[in-house]
């Protein structure tokens, strides 16, 4: 018979897109009280495989990945996509986005970003909200699915995300639990 086992935290980030230079200041302040210290801030990336924000945001738009020291249980994807889609309306101006924040977090094994969309390849998590595998660890890397984002198809960010996961198996190599 098979039983429960307990799950090992995760290590959650955010894949914020913004105009450049344009970054809400208040947003890192709210990101942090929230879920706490930042422990890495990727490089600002250019935006540039799709139009699909280009109405909302404008141009020159960039993405950086921002990754939270502490680990938290995966549970937790639900309360920060509302948290996260709370900061956002709080930031925009005439009903447009001055920041995008997709969060997620990521394991061993995985990224996972929470979307309010549902498609074939999610699953439904809670109040409106799914969970997206969107890269998966193999040979050495975060290797994208067909579904993938397209800029998280290309290497944009796989050294960040490689830099965020071993920071994450160090953490709980030293006992970093829930």
């Amino acid at each position: 018979m098979a039983h429960s086992v307990p799950v090992d935290p995760v290590k959650y980030l955010i894949a914020a897109l913004y105009r450049r230079d344009a970054f809400p200041p208040s947003v890192e302040g709210a990101l942090q009280e929230r879920w706490g210290a930042i422990d890495l801030r990727g490089e600002e990336h250019p935006f540039d495989l799709t139009d699909y924000y280009r109405e909302e945001m404008g141009e020159g738009l960039v993405r950086r990945i921002l990754s939270f020291e502490r680990l938290l249980p995966p549970t937790e994807l639900v309360a920060m996509k509302l948290a996260c889609n709370d900061i956002e309306d709080a930031t925009a101006s005439d009903g447009k986005r001055a920041v995008n924040l997709d969060c997620g977090y990521l394991d061993h094994h995985k990224v996972v970003l929470a979307s309010c969309k549902g498609a074939g390849h999610k699953l439904y998590l809670d109040s409106g909200v799914w969970g997206d595998m969107t890269c998966r660890w193999q040979k050495g890397a975060y290797r994208p699915f067909e579904w993938s984002f397209p800029d998280f198809k290309e290497e944009r960010y796989r050294k960040e995300l490689a830099a965020i996961r071993e920071r994450y198996l160090f953490q709980l190599r030293q006992g970093k639990t829930i």
